[in-house]
C-alpha cells in the first residue's frame, strides 16, 4: 500500500520502519527533518509538507496531542484538503473522544474515510512490531487497513464501526496504567523504607498475584529508578489523565482516582519532572517519605 506517515517520535519512527519492512511504500513527514532523513535511509520517501504525505491510499498520524492532530488535519495544506476521496486517515494518537467525533464527521463530509487506531505498547514494543492495536471504523475500512495493523502489531482488537470507541478505550487503558504506576509506587515506598529490596519485592509480586506486563514493566522502572530516557513523557501522562476526566465528565461518570492522578502528575511537573518517563509519578511517594525527588 502507499502510506503517508506523519509523526516520527519514539513510537511513530518504529511503526513506519516496520511498514517499510513489510513492503509498503511509506512517505514520511515530521517537523524535525532529521527524523525523516533517518527513515529515508531505510527506504522511505521524504515529504516536504503534510500535503505531500497525503497522496496515497492511507495516511497515518502518530502525534502527541489533540492540538497537533488538529493542526495537521485542518490546517492549511492539511490532511483534510489533500487526502484523495476514498483514502483513509488512521489516527494512532491518543486523542480525545470529541476530536475523534470531529475527525469522523469532517472526513465523511470530504468523501474520505477515518479510522481510530491507537496502540498499547512502549517504544521497544513498537520496534519489535509487538503493539496491540485498538481500532474502530467502518467494516470495509477495517478490511482495507488490516495489513497495516498486521505490520505494526501482534494483535488487533476491532471495537465496532464508531471511531470514537477506540479512542475512549485507549484513554481508559492509559488511565489504568497510571493507576498501576501510582499504587506500585506507594507500595514500594512503604516496603522500601522498611529495608525491603524493591527488585526482590517486585519479583514476588509478579511471580504471584500480579503477573502482568504493566506490573513487570513499570515496576521494573520504579525499582531501578530508571526514568530517563522517557519512553512516554510525564507531560503526556498528564494529558491522558485529563482526557479520561473529560470523557468521564461528558458521560457523567465520576473518576475519583483519575482526579488524584491528575494532581500527582501536576506535582511531578511542578518539581521539574515533566520530561521524565511517566513511571516517575510512582516515585513521588518515596520522595514524600523522605527519599530523593525523581527529578533530581
Amino acid at each position: 500500500m502507499r502510506i503517508g506517515f506523519i509523526g516520527l517520535g519514539n513510537m511513530g519512527a518504529a511503526m513506519a520502519a516496520n511498514l517499510l519492512k513489510a513492503g509498503h511504500e511509506v512517505t514520511a513527514y515530521n517537523r524535525s527533518p532529521d527524523k525523516v532523513a533517518d527513515l529515508a535511509n531505510q527506504g522511505a520517501l521524504p515529504a516536504a509538507s503534510v500535503a505531500d504525505a497525503c497522496r496515497g491510499d492511507v495516511v497515518i498520524t502518530m502525534l502527541a496531542n489533540d492540538a497537533a492532530v488538529e493542526a495537521v488535519t485542518f490546517g492549511d495544506d492539511g490532511i483534510l484538503g489533500a487526502l484523495p476521496e476514498g483514502s483513509v486517515h488512521i489516527s494512532s494518537s491518543t486523542i480525545s473522544v470529541a476530536l475523534a467525533e470531529r475527525l469522523t464527521e469532517a472526513h465523511t463530509g470530504a468523501g474520505q474515510r477515518f479510522v481510530s487506531a491507537p496502540v498499547f505498547g512502549r517504544p521497544e514494543a513498537a520496534a519489535a512490531a509487538k503493539l496491540f492495536v485498538v481500532a474502530a471504523g467502518a467494516a470495509g475500512d477495517m478490511t482495507t487497513v488490516s495489513p497495516i495493523f498486521d505490520a505494526i502489531g501482534q494483535r488487533t482488537f476491532v471495537l465496532g464501526d464508531d471511531p470514537k470507541t477506540a479512542s475512549l478505550v485507549k484513554i481508559s487503558g492509559n488511565f489504568l496504567i497510571a493507576s498501576v504506576i501510582e499504587s506500585l509506587g506507594e507500595a514500594m515506598a512503604l516496603v522500601g523504607k522498611a529495608g525491603v529490596d524493591k527488585q526482590q519485592y517486585l519479583d514476588l509480586l509478579t511471580s504471584t498475584l500480579f503477573d502482568a506486563p504493566a506490573y513487570r514493566t513499570y515496576g521494573g522502572l520504579l525499582a531501578r529508578e530508571e526514568f530517563t530516557p522517557a519512553g512516554f513523557a510525564a507531560r503526556l501522562g498528564l494529558k491522558d489523565v485529563k482526557l479520561a476526566l473529560s470523557a468521564g465528565e461528558d458521560l457523567q461518570v465520576p473518576l475519583p482516582v483519575a482526579s488524584l492522578l491528575r494532581d500527582r502528575f501536576l506535582t511531578l511537573m511542578a518539581t521539574g519532572g515533566g520530561e521524565l518517563d511517566w513511571s516517575a509519578v510512582g516515585a513521588l511517594s518515596a520522595w514524600e517519605a523522605g527519599g530523593a525527588s525523581p527529578a533530581q
